[in-house]
């Protein structure tokens, strides 16, 4: 019996039939009952994928899968995280998740999910003829790449949310093939398996596939809504860079991100949330009358906020139809409080009081404890600049808290909805999280004031030459050289498309205002102090400006950028493996004082609030509980 069952579990994860998936298409807008329609009447087994219009039926289809796994990768990446609170609405599932409870059992545990991603993919890349050409084109060719590239993302999301994983790479059409999967790869060895042929294809002509858009339908509060095909899509330079990242291949994981970056002309934008108007909270004009703010002013922006996270500003989401009508559809606007499914027309319907995920204590805090940058005017202060204005730092903690919550008064209660899902959309990439990982890299790579320079500045030549103080001539070098955002063709590039700097806007300004130039307190000495304290106060040690190498300031602009991944990337199904990786990397590469498991510690001191059941200082304490982690 035993046997048996062990079989029954296997073949549920290994044995994955594999769709063909037919959709209606045109150049123009797709129309279908499901936005990713299924065509159950073609063979699972047939090999011959020797048509242009076979490829986009696979392709789309692969896509499809992946709607399967996106409320999984949204929650756990979220509950287990040091972002997102629970409250007496809460179910159960989730409440696991919170804790780190969950085990096999647990709904949002599913590594089936997955693995049938990977097998569509192994399937494709199997016996698709990729000679297939018109006249001078290959015209599977982008499809193919397509395959590969979603087939290492999704091993990687695996290996990040399970550790060590089964492995393989051709296609599983039977429980018997299924059982004979012997080896497992965490995600080192995801790496090693795929970045050289997935590097391959970086700089090469591929584009992602491009059908067309999609029409969602209707979306209550928006409107009819299609979707760019194109942003369905992974861009291969993203997921090579993400392994390598993972890896710790520094140099080539920013090497990579840059490539996207140039190649797309994707800038870090200039958006900036304002403490002026609703945002949600009543007291905002209280706390801003308390702290003095008598004026406030802020350079030109060329879009809210709130853009940078909705799908109009996304690179790659997963989207989902906008009724069960037309297709599958997603749970998070439910759990984060948005009624999207169940009305059409009535906005006071659209809240829901059962809202089951909160900010955490943790994340209060954090945001509650960052200054906000403003210009005060008719000051009299020697530090006033020629036109009477200076920059002051007041308390008004980080924005996007505020910018990121509706609320809605109905029957005389108050409503509030987390507002990230209420496209019905999961975002994967977009430019603020790409230029956050970028920053990562190069702080690792030994560049701490260069991986700063994201976070205040924005990349761009007039900063090098005037603010001396923040960045050393070596990172002139950085950015001219090594990663040559400011070379005179690269600039000549960015600038041309964006018809300014080549970066602007420093991400930190998203929610704190005027964080750029050399009159913002905002300055590299500013954060690593504050930095600096916080570890002397957790770990004993002795931290300030004069005790520290460079390994110390680069393990606390490390916790600098990771806190800016939650205050720009909350919610958005990233945090708990981006705090695993950087506990890892802790490990790895640490002042030796620190000691050697210090990375999970940290980790577990990240998490301690929430009082979790595992002991996180144990890295094999971190990942989910599936069948094959037994």
């Amino acid at each position: 019996m035993t046997n048996n069952m062990n079989k029954k579990i296997t073949g549920k994860m290994m044995g994955l039939l594999i769709a063909v998936f037919t959709l209606s298409f045109s150049m123009t807008i797709v129309s279908c009952e499901d936005i990713l329609e299924v065509d159950s009447d073609r063979q699972i087994f047939d090999p011959a994928l020797d048509s242009q219009i076979d490829s986009i039926y696979f392709t789309l289809g692969i896509m499809k899968s992946l709607q399967q796994c996106g409320d999984q990768l949204v929650l756990v990446n979220e509950l287990r995280g040091d972002v997102a609170g629970i409250n007496e609405f809460t179910e159960t599932p989730l409440r696991e998740l919170y804790n780190l409870s969950a085990t096999e059992s647990n709904k949002y545990d599913s590594a089936y999910v997955f693995y049938r991603v990977i097998n569509n993919c192994n399937y494709y890349i199997a016996h698709r003829d990729t000679t297939l050409h018109s006249g001078s084109r290959y015209v599977a060719m982008a499809e193919y790449v397509q395959a590969k590239t979603v087939r290492a993302w999704t091993y990687m999301q695996l290996a990040k949310l399970y550790g060590s994983v089964p492995f393989y790479t051709e296609p599983v059409t039977g429980l018997l093939e299924a059982n004979e999967v012997k080896e497992r790869r965490d995600v080192r060895g995801i790496y090693d398996a795929f970045v050289d042929d997935l590097e391959y294809y970086c700089d090469s002509l591929y584009a992602v596939p491009y059908y067309g858009n999609i029409d969602v339908g209707n979306v209550p509060g928006m409107g009819n809504k299609t979707v760019d095909s194109r942003k369905i899509m992974l861009p291969v330079e993203l997921v090579t860079a993400d392994l390598c990242l993972e890896a710790g291949d520094y140099a080539r994981a920013a090497r990579h991100y840059f490539g996207y970056l140039l190649k797309t002309k994707t800038v870090a934008g200039r958006y900036s949330a304002v403490p002026v108007g609703n945002y949600g909270f009543s007291d905002l004009e209280q706390r801003m009358e308390d702290n003095n703010i008598t004026y406030i002013s802020y350079p030109a922006r060329s879009g809210d906020w709130s853009r940078t996270y909705r799908s109009a500003g996304a690179i790659t989401y997963i989207p989902f139809a906008s009724n069960r009508l037309r297709g599958v559809v997603t749970d998070l606007p439910r759990i984060f409080g948005f009624n999207m499914y169940e009305v059409e027309t009535t906005l006071d319907e659209l809240y829901l009081k059962e809202r089951q995920i909160e900010y955490s204590p943790s994340y209060i805090k954090l945001s509650d404890s960052q200054d906000y940058f403003n210009t005060l005017r008719g000051a009299i202060d020697p530090e006033d600049d020629e036109s009477g204005s200076r920059i002051q730092a007041v308390p008004l903690g980080d924005l996007r808290r505020y910018n990121q919550l509706t609320q809605y008064m109905k029957n005389d209660s108050i409503y509030a909805e987390i507002t990230k899902y209420n496209e019905g959309n999961i975002v994967l990439y977009r430019p603020s999280m790409v230029y956050l990982r970028l920053a990562e890299a190069i702080n690792r790579m030994g560049y701490p004031d260069a991986a700063f320079m994201i976070l205040k500045d924005g990349i761009n030549r007039e900063t090098l030459v005037t603010d001396s103080i923040n960045y050393k001539p070596e990172t002139t070098t950085f950015y001219y050289e090594t990663i040559p955002f400011l070379s005179d063709q690269n600039y000549q590039v960015m600038t041309a498309f964006n018809n300014q700097q080549s970066n602007v806007g420093g991400i930190h300004s998203y929610g704190t205002g005027m964080t750029s130039g050399m009159r913002s307190p905002y300055s590299l000495s500013y954060v690593i102090g504050r930095k600096f304290e916080e570890l002397s106060e957790r770990t004993g040690l002795v931290m300030d400006s004069v005790n520290c190498t460079i390994n110390d300031t680069i393990n606390a602009m490390e916790d600098i950028i990771c806190d800016e991944m939650a205050l720009e990337l909350a919610f958005e199904g990233h945090r708990y493996t981006d705090l695993c990786r950087m506990a890892r990397h802790k490990n790895e590469a640490s002042p030796a004082r620190y000691g050697s498991n210090f990375g999970s510690i940290w980790l577990r001191d990240k998490l301690a609030f929430k009082n979790p059941v595992v002991d996180l200082a144990d890295p094999q304490q971190w990942y989910l509980k599936a069948f094959f982690n037994r």
